[in-house]
């Protein structure tokens, strides 16, 4: 069985029957799982597993785990700075600084990979300019080029520990104050500002080999009238013809309040992959999943087949064998001294 273009998400620690049976749907491809369905490493560790049993190849299983406050699984598992925690590092130490977000991608991807994770949907690639309230925080920084610096030694650490990153929020959701979840954000820029701001991270990031990308739920009127994540022109034209981006495209929640400009979830299903991406996430609404998994009965596109398999994680992770590595200790030390003084000189 091939892997659907459909991620869906639980609504507890364990697999109910009727979500039973929506996972061995042909259309359903992942699961991302979210702070409800954690209680325990254990437990965590159980329920991913039964998910992964129950295909061949394997449901790909997701979390969004980048650190600061968006980290969904926090007693047990190591908490990983916000990324603008690296961007003031840089300005004291650059190397330090590269070093920190180096070892933070490597442990952060370790810890859930030890527990069976595939992807986290990390590193942030949103310039931090303090526009966006949802943003905030999880920008590295305000210049792009050191936001592709510090997202590439990140990324570098993640691939260490047998997981690929995914760059998000494709275009760049950095300089629009609405939050895409409760509101309808638009950017009234020209393509060319965009370009030489925002997307300058996401196309270094693309040249160092990026796996996969989000895009966002934002409108940029001056390019398309239609949000990044339902736009051809954004996902085929710029990204896959300008930028020469081969990897996977996830949609970003269709639940949000701004994907639903173009409908129901089946219409919002229809666009997402006619626009281009490979696949789809249908969260926190258990009929709308049904209605699209239905509605793509027919669905089949053998690219997307063929990327999406390359996200599963790559070699085992044991937890207890990673926790009692001098290197787990050393970088968890390094954290919570930081954590202690932010001040603190990084090399100390």
């Amino acid at each position: 069985m091939s892997l659907g273009p459909v991620m869906l998400d639980l609504v507890g620690t364990s697999i109910t029957a009727e979500e039973r049976e929506m996972l061995l749907h042909p259309q359903t491809g992942g699961v991302i799982l979210f702070t409800r369905n954690y209680e325990s490493p254990e437990q965590i560790t159980q329920l991913i597993s039964d998910i992964h049993a129950l295909r061949t190849p394997h449901l790909i299983v997701a979390v969004d785990h980048e650190g600061g406050r968006v980290q969904r699984f926090r007693e047990g598992f190591t908490h990983i700075p916000a990324a603008a925690v690296y961007g003031e590092a840089y300005a004291k130490d650059k190397k330090q600084a590269k070093l920190l977000a180096h070892e933070c991608g490597w442990l952060m991807a370790a810890e859930c990979r030890a527990v069976g994770i595939d992807i986290s949907f990390a590193p942030v690639l949103d310039i931090g300019i303090g526009m966006s309230g949802v943003i905030g925080d999880r920008a590295y920084h305000a210049n792009p080029e050191i936001i592709a610096e510090l997202a590439h030694e990140f990324m570098n650490g993640m691939q260490q520990a047998g997981m690929v990153a995914t760059g998000k929020h494709f275009p760049g959701h950095g300089s629009v104050k609405e939050d895409s979840h409760t509101a309808h954000p638009i950017d009234h820029r020209s393509l060319n500002d965009i370009m030489l701001e925002d997307i300058v991270p996401f196309e270094r990031m693309i040249h160092y080999g990026l796996a996969a990308l989000m895009p966002a739920h934002v409108v940029y009127p001056a390019i398309d009238d239609k949000p990044a994540g339902y736009s051809e022109v954004w996902l085929q034209k710029i990204l896959r013809q300008k930028l020469n981006f081969q990897g996977v495209i996830f949609s970003d929640d269709l639940s949000m309040q701004a994907a639903g400009v173009v409908g129901d979830f089946v219409e919002r299903a229809k666009q997402a992959l006619g626009a281009g991406c490979d696949m789809i996430l249908v969260c926190n609404h258990l009929q709308a999943a049904q209605q699209v998994l239905e509605s793509l009965e027919t669905y089949t596109n053998p690219a997307s087949q063929m990327r999406l398999v390359r996200m599963h994680g790559r070699g085992e992770v044991n937890r207890q064998e990673l926790m009692a590595s001098n290197k787990w200790k050393a970088v968890v030390n390094k954290i919570k001294k930081l954590d202690e003084d932010p001040n603190l000189q990084l090399d100390v």
